[in-house]
């Protein structure tokens, strides 16, 4: 891989489509690499705009809009950080050779949309999943939960993130909520719905999995060590690595992991989420892309999750090492309000082995991820408890 010089002419260019704080760490990755970085965003000032070479406020689901752009910049790769993008044009984009999308155009577009990647793990690829419908209505998604569904369930829009629109549905009651809850907090709105079985798991993993080019010259598949977290409400709360799994559910995992992302293809960094139960594997969802709970890498890893999907996007070597147990906790905002300030960090910062990092949103919400804390410890029960207390330390304020 050849790389050229930052806002010349033989600049090596990188756009972001998505640029908050995951984006904001690859562009940071990038430009370590001395790789010119456009980020793009639905608002102005995002974190990751706030340290790329130049940046762009657009509707990304506007084909149109995101067209003329990459027309406009001219970037040698293309690369998601959301799921709310117009992918049918990134795949024209991808096939008119305009732009290298990462992984690819079509991993783009299956992943955008929970049906898609679903029907392609369940039923292409024939891994093991949680029983699933898709309702189109309320009468539909009744009829599911019904029916051989059952009750509790989990109900989920087909395009959203970081557990926006989920919801546990515990009986019949439950159902138009989490219908009203499903179409109003999607990514884009639309009346489909995705309605789970529920699995009884011991623990869920994100594992996250690497295609890079290896020392043979060609794209290799390489593995993180796991990831525990815990969700509330379907949103990262914390993360910890490594977590501690048997044998032969490691290998189950990372058997699951490399035929979704060898299917998807490209190059980059995948978050492959499994549900665990003994030595029994579940396939959840995948982001083509860093995860949010691999956010624990930047104090556990010789190469973080961010790092990583530079140096892969870029066709460099990647080092998966872990170097220490480590843990991470989310920093809410905690208030509605632009501008908010923070207190606290001093005394956040004497947490041993800990680190804060806030991520600069223009806006707070009560339940807005702001910043994480991270620490390290003799273990990942030492590490989960100085993170949780790192984040507890710091304040959220009005300005």
């Amino acid at each position: 891989m050849r790389i050229g010089t930052p806002l010349s002419p033989s600049a090596t260019r990188v756009m972001m489509l998505g640029a908050g704080e995951l984006g904001k760490e690859v562009v940071i990755a990038l430009q370590r690499l001395g790789v010119e970085v456009v980020a793009v965003d639905r608002y102005p000032d995002a974190p990751g705009q706030q340290v790329a070479h130049r940046s762009h406020v657009i509707a990304m689901t506007d084909g149109a809009a995101l067209r003329k752009l990459i027309e406009q910049e001219r970037p040698h790769l293309v690369v998601p950080e959301i799921e709310a993008i117009a992918t049918d044009t990134l795949v024209e984009i991808e096939n008119e050779g305009l732009a290298e999308v990462i992984p690819t155009a079509r991993a783009a577009r299956l992943t955008m949309n929970r049906e898609g990647i679903r029907r392609l793990a369940a039923e292409h690829l024939g891994l093991a999943t949680s029983p699933y419908r898709f309702a189109d209505s309320l009468e539909e998604l009744r009829a599911a939960m019904d029916g051989d569904i059952g009750y509790p369930c989990v109900v989920k829009p087909v395009m959203s993130s970081s557990g926006k629109g989920q919801s546990v549905v515990k009986g019949p009651s439950d159902a138009p909520k989490a219908w009203e809850y499903a179409g109003a907090a999607g990514r884009v709105r639309q009346n489909r719905v995705i309605v789970e079985g529920f699995i009884d798991f011991d623990y869920e993993i994100t594992q996250l999995t690497v295609r890079a080019v290896g020392a043979s010259g060609r794209v290799e598949t390489f593995f993180c060590d796991p990831i525990g977290h815990v969700q509330v409400h379907g949103d990262y709360v914390e993360s910890w690595q490594p977590h501690p799994m048997s044998p032969n559910a490691l290998a189950k995992s990372r058997n699951m992991a490399a035929m979704v992302t060898t299917e998807l293809g490209g190059r980059g960094i995948f978050g492959v989420e499994l549900f665990i139960k003994g030595d029994d594997v579940w396939f959840s969802e995948v982001s083509p892309r860093p995860h949010d709970t691999g956010m624990v890498t930047m104090c556990t890893q010789d190469q973080n999750e961010f790092e990583l999907h530079a140096r892969a996007i870029l066709g460099l070597p990647v080092d998966v090492t872990l170097c220490a147990p480590g843990a991470s906790a989310v920093i809410y905002g905690g208030m509605d309000a632009k501008g908010i300030a923070f207190e606290g960090l001093q005394e956040a910062l004497l947490v041993p082995q800990s680190n804060v990092r806030l991520f600069g949103k223009p806006e707070s919400f009560v339940k807005r991820r702001m910043g994480v804390a991270l620490a390290n410890g003799k273990d990942v029960t030492e590490a989960r408890d100085r993170a949780k207390r790192c984040a507890g330390l710091v304040r959220p304020v009005p300005a």
